[in-house]
């Protein structure tokens, strides 16, 4: 049975981009079409930020003192403070150009997986009244699912972009897209997240009339 998303409220939705960044779209083997795919993610952001919903940008990278923090304990990290991979500073880590933040956005720097965790994203959606979030990001076993499985426990009404998250591992992907994901967020594509934002207009709200 095909279930209805239900309708998005532009004035308490926020659409986070994360780690759309140089460096890691570049790191992403047999990415079959980036181009493709950061188009869908710039008329999803042209189409939340027309209809005025909140869009925050989301990078990771470390400063020295990030690095000497990260515990050996940690698999992942400790990895990379060893390595000194992903400056804050060095260009591979700055937003992809064609997604670059604007006025008004809300931009975050992070230090581990997910969005929320490391940084003041949370308190900073709160603040502007935020109670839904649209997620686009790379990768879906990283970010993404960081992201989802914390976002869904601070009590936020979800929405996973299917078209705007991809993952160097199909079958990972295609298990959180499938398994994983529904059991926390609704999945809809841009097409769909276009369809949501139409049927949000305030004359139709107002009225019931298109």
């Amino acid at each position: 049975m095909t279930v209805t998303p239900p309708a998005l409220d532009p004035r308490t939705t926020a659409l986070l981009v994360m780690d759309y960044q140089r460096g890691i779209l570049a790191s992403l083997p047999g990415l079959a079409d980036p181009e493709a795919l950061l188009s869908r993610v710039a008329d999803a952001i042209a189409g939340m930020r027309a209809h005025g919903a909140v869009i925050a940008h989301v990078r990771v990278g470390f400063t020295d003192a990030d690095w000497a923090a990260i515990p050996p304990a940690n698999r992942t990290f400790s990895l990379i403070g060893r390595q000194r991979l992903m400056h804050h500073a060095d260009p591979a880590t700055d937003f992809h150009h064609r997604l670059a933040p604007e006025p008004g956005d809300i931009t975050v720097r992070k230090t581990r997986y997910g969005a929320l965790s490391t940084t003041d994203l949370d308190r900073r959606l709160r603040d502007r009244g935020i109670t839904t979030l649209v997620i686009a990001g790379i990768t879906t076993s990283g970010v993404v699912l960081s992201t989802v499985t914390d976002a869904a426990d601070r009590d936020y009404r979800l929405y996973v972009l299917s078209d705007g998250v991809t993952d160097p591992d199909p079958q990972v992907h295609q298990a959180l897209m499938t398994g994983v994901f529904p059991r926390l967020a609704h999945i809809i594509d841009t097409a769909e997240l276009r369809s949501l934002l139409h049927d949000s207009r305030p004359d139709r709200t107002r009225t019931g009339r298109a």
